[in-house]
């Protein structure tokens, strides 16, 4: 689900995931699994979903595997 003022840059792939209001997916980032709360940027390149054990290191993780990100939160 894609909520007003999303950016999908092209060769971005959003998959299962929920973006809210202003994030922005950089060119060539992956999203898998995912929900982004408001004002989040996702880098050019930049993967969430991809790799479980960076994904527990660096964000928050539900038990059902289902990565959030908080509000304006940057991705590395």
């Amino acid at each position: 689900m894609l909520s007003p003022g999303v950016v999908v840059d092209p060769g971005a792939v959003v998959q299962g995931s929920v973006l809210h209001d202003n994030v922005h997916v950089g060119r060539g980032a992956v999203v898998r699994g995912a929900v982004l709360d408001k004002n989040v940027e996702v880098p050019p390149g930049a993967t969430i979903g991809v790799n479980p054990g960076r994904d527990a290191d660096l964000y928050t993780v539900s038990k059902g595997g289902v990565i959030g990100l908080g509000k304006g939160q940057r991705v590395s």
